[in-house]
């Protein structure tokens, strides 16, 4: 069944954190991290984000750099990917920034009619299926930008090809893992495919599973 590429992508604290113990909305990676992350976007052509990260955040992650927009643009493609929002409410406050942000909002869930502030709605099923159901819309590749329940779901299925993190020189505590702490994945084994300092001793590393 073809599927598009998923490629992780998140900024994490030494000790695996993805926000303080008193939890609250991230705040990790600097400007460096900022690049890889705009990088990433311009590769994919949609971008996975859980309902519940959307409304802690208010809003999903843009390309601000104009070299990186023109370059989506002289491809044939819009200056944005897709926020693929992955939720089962219909309702949404349309105070949010998502609903001002200027790219294409899909909803993945189990509702049929489009609710406000979408531009359409694709069912999801199993992953896999749903996953297929992408590609076949032109969904080549796929950055999954969390948060740890999505991320943990798609990384218990084997969907995720690609780790994308950045290691902030932090160490937070806490309960709030990049997975959840109740999740038992089978073993995988994973190659490292770059490594670069982003200044400010932050470190990008990326490893493909094999």
């Amino acid at each position: 069944m073809p599927a598009p590429e998923v490629r992780l992508v998140l900024a994490v604290s030494l000790d695996g954190r993805l926000a303080p113990a008193t939890g609250g909305a991230a705040q990790l990676g600097g400007t460096g991290d900022r690049r890889v992350l705009e990088e990433a976007l311009a590769w994919a052509d949609g971008a996975l984000v859980g309902g519940n990260t959307i409304r802690q955040h208010g809003c999903t992650c843009l390309i601000r750099d104009a070299d990186l927009s023109a370059q989506r643009q002289q491809q044939g493609r819009p200056p944005q990917p897709a926020a693929l929002v992955v939720s089962r409410q219909a309702h949404w406050d349309q105070r949010l920034r998502l609903f001002q942000q200027p790219l294409q909002r899909w909803l993945l869930g189990p509702l049929e009619a489009v609710p406000a502030g979408f531009d359409r709605v694709l069912g999801l099923q199993d992953w896999r299926h749903t996953l297929a159901d992408l590609a076949a819309l032109g969904f080549e590749h796929v950055l999954l930008l969390g948060g740890a329940q999505l991320a943990s779901q798609l990384l218990a299925l084997g969907l995720v090809d690609e780790l994308q993190l950045t290691l902030v020189p932090q160490l937070l505590g806490g309960p709030h893992s990049w997975l959840r702490s109740d999740l038992a994945l089978e073993s995988s084994v994973w190659e490292l495919k770059e490594h670069r300092p982003l200044g400010a001793d932050e470190l990008l590393v990326r490893y493909r599973r094999i």
